[in-house]
């Protein structure tokens, strides 16, 4: 059974004239009449009563017209639907980013993105780099914004460099300028700080602690195991000082006070990946260009 075969049958119940439903379908009606008698051998019985001036359906056809009225319905609901997603009328996009990239870098280039295409659905999902490469290789999300290099390189991965950020010093106001007041803080000012750390398997967490051991310390927490909120938070009722990259200090920046680290001091490489074998649907590959030129 074909799904042409089922167009002309439903044309031919309708307008009761083979040559009228082959005017309607747009085919020679010799062809049309061929296919209808297929579709009766296919199906084992006569759809139609021939008779000069007289076509009506028989039990078989009046069985099959509602079932084939609605297999044309599926088809054209399905043909619609498809459309609407190549459109970017609808579908979603799964992203996943590291929390401080929800905070800092996604607010506005998803806004940018909802307002241009408000139909698809935007799936976010917050993690370190090390979880988000294990989302991306298992198929749960379209994109991935991850810190490099990354924990586990895979060959499997495509990455894209998106920006190199800077990283900041914040502090209570209320609290003593980190660094003995210095205007730009030395990674080396930061022993002796009790420092606000992010939880294990953060990103900045690892970034901090290599450098703070790079200049011969072990770094002193005053509190640890937070995600981003709860160290911005933990900063402003001065219980101690964080790094945090500098686009979330000064989307946070109230209530904090912001030292830059002294030259060289410490940089992320943030890039936007996905799985190598398996190109992202149409509206992540737009939301991936409207990064790429953000």
């Amino acid at each position: 059974m074909q799904f042409q075969q089922l167009q002309y049958f439903v044309a031919v119940a309708e307008t009761r004239h083979f040559t009228r439903a082959a005017d309607l379908v747009h085919v020679a009606q010799p062809s049309l009449s061929q296919q209808i008698k297929a579709l009766e051998r296919e199906l084992g019985a006569d759809l139609f009563r021939r008779a000069r001036g007289n076509i009506t359906l028989t039990d078989a056809g009046e069985a099959l017209l509602p079932l084939a009225r609605r297999i044309l319905a599926d088809a054209d609901t399905a043909r619609h639907e498809v459309q609407e997603v190549a459109q970017l009328r609808s579908g979603r996009v799964r992203l996943g980013a590291t929390p401080s990239l929800c905070t800092g870098l996604l607010p506005d280039v998803l806004r940018a993105f909802h307002d241009r295409y408000p139909g698809v659905r935007l799936l976010v999902e917050e993690g370190g780099s090390h979880d988000l490469v294990r989302g991306l290789a298992r198929g749960a999300l379209d994109l991935a914004l991850v810190v490099l290099p990354l924990p586990t390189p895979s060959p499997a991965l495509t990455t894209v460099e998106l920006l190199r950020e800077d990283l900041v010093v914040v502090s209570s106001p209320d609290a003593p300028r980190p660094g003995r007041g210095r205007r730009a803080v030395r990674i080396a000012d930061l022993e002796g700080e009790r420092l606000v750390m992010f939880r294990h398997g953060y990103d900045l967490r690892e970034l901090t602690v290599t450098a703070c051991r790079a200049e011969g310390f072990e770094p002193e927490f005053a509190v640890e195991g937070g995600e981003m909120d709860a160290v911005l938070g933990f900063v402003r009722a001065g219980i101690g000082t964080a790094v945090v990259p500098r686009m979330v200090a000064a989307r946070s920046g109230h209530g904090l006070r912001v030292t830059p680290l002294a030259r060289p001091g410490l940089h992320r490489t943030i890039a936007l990946a996905h799985r190598s074998d398996v190109a992202p649907p149409r509206a992540a590959r737009e939301l991936q260009r409207m990064l790429l030129e953000r």
